[in-house]
């Protein structure tokens, strides 16, 4: 085996083909070298029998996680790709990204992994490939950028195994993306909250509480000037994961954004898990207009909670619908908003949905496909916006917490002499 280390990155290729060895939390944070990385076997045409894929390791502090990386493999077809199974270092997310950060997959990506618990494989899961970069700000452009799917939470998990395919080329630099978040299962402390900054503000696990590391946050969080809407998602992916492990799935979703797709910080502002626990999401302060990376086309002027799951199979539950109707509610009427009204939107880009400088109306409280081509946030909470609009809605009424009466100014920026980004 090989290991080469830059910038605390380290490249692991094994040389030989024996048997896969075992992978510890110790090694892979202490001692890159002891690091074994092979295939266990070849699945699809002899052509994807390539030699051992080198594991790229970002290290970062502890609980915040760590990122694996394995390059995929060119095969005969421009079209078609796939790794083999290969044994890996422990990691609970898994993700494909390449590296034009503007390029869509134009295809599937399915992937396998095995239960670093059981040694079972599991079947084959599709990845979302609905993920884009920001269509402005600060994240639109510079080095580091790279498109991806939508991670998906598989748990402890040691293997994994990938086939993608599109009706034409596949983009260039297709890498799979292993988050290790750290202890899956480290309980949140729920005294851990975010201070109340205004009347009616709900609780809000901080970012403290679910182990965001804020040295991956590299720049200072960009405001606009109003919160018009809110955005719904899903994150996708597992319904699997326990209320226990949802820091966890959020440390995983803040690594993958930052070190996967090189964003500044995760790009949703809230998120709820199944147990209706609500997270603070992007820093800069969640009475604030910061800019996130959420809705392709509408990500200034608005903010987004989204949902731990997939709700296309999924069904949501009563305190679900509640946190994400109290939050929205709360942030809108920040602002003097009705939840349940509606609000004239301007395109920032051709998203495949709307036209650059588009003008649209929709409500105050919208699903992510409203906004963007997409299933998001799934088909069941989707249709279960009305009632969380209607219980928004009674949160505001006069017997409910009431609005302030002027919306929160944005901290000034530092005067750097410099014009500022779009």
């Amino acid at each position: 085996m090989n290991s080469t280390r830059t910038n605390g990155i380290s490249t692991i290729q094994e040389v030989s083909a024996g048997k896969p060895k075992a992978f510890g939390r110790t090694a892979v944070l202490l001692a890159a070298s002891s690091l074994a990385v092979g295939p266990l076997a070849l699945a699809g045409p002899a052509a994807f029998a390539t030699p051992p894929v080198p594991v790229t390791t970002a290290e970062t502090a502890e609980p915040s996680g760590v990122l694996h990386t394995l390059a995929v493999p060119a095969g005969g077809d421009p079209a078609v790709r796939a790794l083999p199974r290969h044994t890996t270092p422990p990691f609970s997310l898994v993700g494909l990204t390449w590296d034009d950060p503007y390029a869509e997959l134009g295809g599937t990506a399915e992937v396998r992994t095995r239960d670093s618990r059981t040694g079972a494989w599991s079947g084959w899961r599709a990845l979302d490939t609905d993920a884009r970069t920001p269509e402005s700000g600060p994240e639109h452009a510079g080095p580091g950028l790279r498109a991806g799917t939508q991670p998906l939470w598989t748990g402890p998990s040691d293997g994994v195994q990938l086939r993608v395919s599109a009706k034409r080329g596949l983009p260039d630099g297709l890498r799979v993306d292993l988050v290790d978040p750290g202890d899956t299962e480290a309980p949140v402390p729920r005294t851990a909250t975010v201070a109340p900054t205004a009347p009616g503000q709900p609780t809000i696990t901080s970012r403290a509480g679910w182990g965001a590391d804020e040295s991956l946050v590299a720049n200072p969080p960009t405001y606009t000037g109003d919160t018009e809407a809110v955005f719904v998602h899903h994150t996708a992916g597992s319904n699997d994961y326990t209320c226990a492990e949802s820091a966890s799935v959020i440390r995983g979703l803040f690594v993958y954004h930052v070190k996967s797709q090189g964003w500044n910080d995760i790009g949703y502002h809230f998120l709820v898990d199944k147990c209706g626990t609500l997270f603070e999401g992007r820093a800069g302060g969640v009475d604030k207009p910061v800019q996130g990376a959420h809705t392709y086309g509408f990500n200034t002027g608005t903010s987004s909670v989204s949902v731990l799951g997939d709700y296309n199979t999924a069904t949501t539950t009563p305190v679900v619908r509640e946190s994400v109707a109290k939050v929205a509610a709360w942030k809108l009427g920040l602002y003097g908003h009705d939840p349940s009204g509606t609000v004239t939107l301007t395109a920032g880009a051709d998203n495949g949905k709307y036209k650059l400088g588009q003008k649209v109306v929709m409500n105050r409280i919208s699903g992510h496909r409203d906004g963007y081509p997409t299933e998001c946030p799934g088909s069941n909470l989707y249709a279960d916006l009305p009632a969380i609009r209607t219980a928004a809605t009674a949160t505001t009424s006069p017997s409910g917490p009431s609005a302030p009466s002027t919306p929160p100014a944005p901290p000034a920026p530092p005067d750097t002499g410099e014009t500022p980004a779009p």
